[in-house]
């Protein structure tokens, strides 16, 4: 059956045994499902090649793979070969360019002679504008002690010589994109660590808080440090994380679980309104974090939202993954999860297509899986609605500085030890993409100013993170970031490649101004590889998580739409960006009237599961699998 599948050497496909599955797993499966898993064996598989076949044996290159997994530990993961190869590529350029080391020469003269006459002028009091500002996003050094002397000089010093080293790493000759981009993201991290706001002697606002209180600032900030290590050390969430309780305070929309196989739990809401629109929503949210994000705390629960707007709504919450599961693939993710979801949706909802919605990763398998179900003729989904979800990763954005051959290769070695991605690993790693935001502030505020901020239901949801199988993860970074098969038409669902242009129901696509994991601009790509489909691109004011999750009163909200129609002229992201109207609020309104246009009448809301079609409701939301630690 479909739950005790195994992925095939090679075609991502299952064929037959996999992980063994707990009995109440097997008595929760239906026995439709059973059958059309049954007769769908055996699959057809493409014969594996040297990259699958590293990946099933455990036994190639053993004593590398135990070398490099134990040096993860040390490097938290990031290889030494990658950075060592974009430094040596920046470093031999370097010195062979005569004309940057005399640009350089320049450029360290005009700012220490600008630094010296702002000192000059400082000392006898006389108003000078300061030498060069922030970055927009830059607020390190916005309070008005920053503009009194000394401290305007050793602020305005270390922002010079943080634009002398972006000028240093960049624009030379012959070095490799990404390279530079690795070389200028390292030289970026290493002067944040530097910065004068990190210590108490250079920062004018610790200072003065030291003095005021008599130094209890500190000595709060260090039972802080020590509160903070030993929730680390013993794997606990975060202190103050703890008031949000999954089922009681945060994924709290009532609904039972109507199906469970290995993979994923689904979930049916229970309707709020008399009638309800007939075709059903199923969310697809991404495995990398728990499903929640969508279902916070009420008043800002995408799920909520869409209930009482009269929807009916499926959501799927993923199992989290243990070194049993280390060969579940991508295709078991499409299959277990979104298909079977799918399956038991339209039992539940017999008859009607599906507005399908995919969040971050989960929008990505949902282009794969809308495309081949677009290419096998299958007719059930109504719409398709990704979420700061990327289609081409070409432009990947910053996480892509982490992503290269020897990256993804060192990252391998590490999972093969354990058979999965450490959750620290990936939670590193988008902490360095924001490391002013969520690592070097957060220090000054809570072990400096030894003021705890107060945790919010966001981020105690991001502090609930999951494991990633071995093979997925693997087979995800090498075919969709490194090789980019799905935008170029060569990722393979069975033995036939998929394209996004067979995509024929209306698409909706999300993307937010400050995503750093999705860009807009890659997401919005979608325009040109959808094809004939409808397309509307909806900008949201914020980032990856804060974007998507913007509920109507949400204050400073703000977005930019626009809709085509297949065939239409290209217009490209930036020229959009500057024409599209911008207006005020969220975007939630926006998305749930274009469902609701490409829906029917309203009707009677169908019951919790379908006992006849085996699936009876098992268990209340949220379920058992987002408890899973």
């Amino acid at each position: 059956m479909a739950s005790e599948s195994k992925p095939g050497r090679g075609s991502g496909r299952a064929t037959e045994s996999r992980t063994p599955i707990s009995a109440d797993v097997i008595e929760l499966t239906p026995k439709s499902v059973r059958r059309r898993a049954a007769r769908s064996l055996p699959r057809p598989a493409s014969p594996p090649g040297p990259r699958d076949r590293e990946l099933d044996d455990p036994e190639t290159h053993v004593l590398d793979r135990a070398l490099h997994a134990q040096l993860a530990r040390l490097t938290a993961g990031i290889a030494p070969s990658s950075a060592m190869l974009a430094y040596f590529d920046w470093l031999i350029h370097l010195l062979f360019s005569p004309n940057k080391q005399i640009q350089l020469s320049e450029k360290a003269f005009r700012k220490a002679f600008r630094l010296l006459t702002l000192a000059e002028r400082s000392a006898f009091g006389v108003p000078t504008k300061p030498c060069i500002e922030p970055l927009p996003q830059d607020r390190r050094f916005a309070g008005a002690d920053w503009q009194q002397w000394p401290f305007n000089l050793i602020y305005q010093g270390f922002l010079l010589n943080q634009q002398w080293w972006h000028v240093a790493t960049t624009g030379l000759r012959g070095v490799s994109r990404h390279h530079e981009d690795l070389v200028a993201f390292g030289a970026r991290q290493f002067l944040d660590v530097l910065s004068p706001s990190n210590f108490p002697l250079t920062n004018p606002e610790v200072l003065r808080a030291t003095v005021r209180e008599g130094g209890a600032n500190l000595a709060r900030g260090a039972r802080n440090v020590s509160e903070d290590w030993e929730h680390a050390l013993g794997g606990e969430p975060p202190v103050e994380a703890e008031r949000f309780e999954v089922g009681r305070d945060l994924a709290v929309t009532p609904g039972k679980v109507v199906f469970r196989n290995h993979l994923i739990e689904l979930i049916q809401y229970r309707p709020t309104t008399r009638t309800v629109y007939p075709e059903p929503i199923l969310v697809i949210p991404a495995w990398i974090m728990k499903y929640y994000i969508l279902d916070l705390s009420p008043h800002n629960s995408l799920v909520r939202y869409l209930v009482e707007q009269g929807h009916t709504v499926f959501m799927i919450s993923w199992r989290n993954p243990g070194s049993a599961d280390r060969h579940l693939g991508m295709d078991d993710y499409r299959r277990l999860g979104l298909m079977d979801a799918l399956d038991a949706v339209s039992m539940v909802v017999p008859e009607r297509p599906v507005h399908a919605v995919g969040y971050c990763l989960g929008g990505t398998l949902l282009g794969i899986a809308a495309s081949a179900m677009a290419r096998d003729g299958d007719p059930r989904l109504a719409s398709v609605t990704l979420l700061a979800a990327q289609t081409d990763f070409t432009e990947a954005g910053e996480l892509g500085l982490f992503i290269d051959e020897a990256q993804v290769a060192y990252l391998e070695d590490m999972m093969w030890e354990r058979g999965y991605l450490d959750p620290r690993t990936m939670s590193g790693a988008f902490q360095l993409l924001r490391s002013n935001d969520l690592v070097w502030s957060a220090m000054v505020h809570d072990y400096l100013l030894g003021e705890r901020r107060p945790k919010s239901d966001l981020m105690a949801w991001n502090a609930d993170t999951t494991r990633m199988p071995y093979r997925m993860h693997s087979e995800y970074l090498r075919s969709l970031f490194l090789e980019n098969r799905l935008a170029k038409g060569r990722y393979r669902v069975g033995v036939r490649g998929v394209s996004l242009k067979d995509l024929q129901a209306p698409i909706f696509a999300v993307g937010a101004t400050r995503d750093h994991v999705a860009p807009w601009q890659s997401v919005y790509k979608i325009r040109l590889l959808a094809g004939s489909a409808d397309v509307t691109f909806l900008l949201a004011s914020g980032g990856h998580n804060a974007g998507i999750v913007s509920e109507p009163g949400h204050p400073g909200r703000s977005y930019q739409a626009s809709t085509w129609s297949g065939g239409e002229k290209y217009v490209d992201p930036d020229t959009w960006q500057v024409s599209a109207d911008r207006r005020d609020g969220s975007w939630w309104p926006v998305w749930e009237q274009w469902l609701a246009e490409r829906s029917g009448a309203k009707a009677k809301p169908p019951e919790l599961g379908a006992p006849e079609e085996g699936y009876p409701p098992v268990a209340d939301a949220p379920g058992s699998y987002v408890l899973q630690r």
